[in-house]
C-alpha cells in the first residue's frame, strides 16, 4: 500500500514539473504567485483550458497596491490550488 503512495506522489511531483506551477495549482493543489509589473492593478482573472489568463490596467493616482488571493474550491474539497496576485506601486509616494 505504501508503495502505491509513493508512487502516487512521486507522479504529482512529475506532472508539477512537466506542466508548471499554474498548471499544476489548478489541477493538483498548491499555490502559485504572480507580481504584476509595478503601477498594474488586477481587474479580472481566469483560466483558459490550461493557461491563466489576467486583465490589468494601470494604477490610477491615489490608488494602493494590493494583494488578491484566489482559492480554488473542488467539489470533495481534496486538491484545491491558490493562485496570489501581488501588485507594487511604482514609487514608494503611491505605495502609501
Amino acid at each position: 500500500m505504501s508503495k502505491k503512495i509513493f508512487a502516487v506522489i512521486g507522479m504529482l511531483l512529475a506532472a508539477t514539473s512537466i506542466f508548471g506551477c499554474q498548471t499544476a495549482a489548478r489541477n493538483l493543489g498548491g499555490t502559485v504567485e504572480i507580481e504584476l509589473e509595478a503601477g498594474q492593478k488586477l481587474e479580472m482573472i481566469t483560466w483558459k483550458d490550461e493557461s491563466l489568463w489576467y486583465l490589468t490596467r494601470p494604477m490610477r493616482s491615489g490608488e494602493k497596491a494590493e494583494t488578491h488571493t484566489f482559492n480554488q474550491s473542488s467539489e470533495l474539497g481534496i486538491i484545491e490550488g491558490t493562485v496570489i496576485v501581488i501588485e507594487s506601486a511604482e514609487d514608494a509616494e503611491a505605495a502609501g
